[in-house]
């Protein structure tokens, strides 16, 4: 006996058309194939990230008939570009500015340990950093901190503020930032050995960061415990975890706040 998939209903005998749903935020789907459930958080990457009632994100490509609305099939499209933000509040909280256009950039900086660093910082205050016109660039490791500094080239209305992992009382990190003597740079941190640590597990649908054996690299010990295949493909996941400033621990939460608060200062 032939089994029928959903792609039956786009090209079997009935021909029967799949409504395309415009993609909302909140809208409760369902997929199919694991029949998890939960609202939609947003598209990114070509998928459809979903949390359920536990607060569990799970990721699923989009397609045609891909997910249940109310028990029947549907095909997720995205909203036009022109359409009015729904929520009022961006993902760090803060009041979302309507209409917003970028401000001219700042001199002042902020300066992340990496490239996820950076893509974290933007998902979460990207509305507030473009509404404070700063500009956040990743220094691949913090090792020639102090040099960098000193080619920036500080002073009034050209402030630093420098993000660092695991900035622990005896650390590395907390030596090199030590010697960094400026008034116009902030150096704060988080204590996680690197920023994925940083986003809650319950957030990307695991219930604890596993421990890594000394001697091996942190991501890709991480990604051969849960199985999350190569970094690059691990960090795609946790970055779909993450879609407002709840989705992570409150030491990295007051540290980027302290940044843009010191980087924005009006000077006297």
């Amino acid at each position: 006996m032939r089994s029928h998939s959903y792609d039956d209903v786009l090209a079997g005998p009935r021909k029967r058309k799949v409504a395309e749903v415009p993609a909302e935020p909140g809208l409760v789907l369902e997929d199919p194939a694991s029949g998890f459930c939960g609202a939609l958080i947003r598209l990114e990457y070509g998928n459809a990230v979903l949390e359920d009632a536990r607060g569990r994100h799970r990721v699923f490509p989009l397609g045609p008939a891909a997910f249940l609305l109310e028990g029947k099939p549907v095909t997720l499209v995205p909203l036009p570009q022109s359409a009015p933000a729904t929520s009022a509040v961006s993902a760090s909280g803060s009041v979302r500015v309507a209409g917003l256009k970028a401000r001219t950039a700042r001199d002042s900086r902020i300066w992340v340990e990496g490239k996820h660093d950076a893509e974290l910082v933007e998902r979460v205050w990207g509305h507030d950093l473009r509404v404070e016109g700063v500009v956040v660039e990743p220094l691949d490791g913090v090792d020639e901190l102090a040099q960098r500094v000193e080619e920036f080239g500080t002073g009034p209305g050209r402030r630093l503020g420098v993000l660092v992992d695991h900035l622990v009382r005896g650390s590395k990190e907390s030596r090199i930032v030590d010697s960094v003597q400026d008034d116009n740079v902030l150096v704060t941190g988080h204590p996680y050995v690197d920023i994925w640590q940083a986003v809650k597990p319950e957030s990307v649908g695991i219930s604890s960061w596993p421990s890594v054996p000394r001697g091996v690299e942190w991501k890709e010990g991480i990604c051969a415990a849960l199985g999350w295949g190569e970094p690059y493909e691990g960090w795609q996941r946790v970055l779909a975890g993450v879609s407002s400033f709840r989705d992570l621990e409150t030491p990295l939460i007051g540290a980027v706040e302290r940044l843009i608060d010191f980087v924005t200062v009006t000077e006297e």
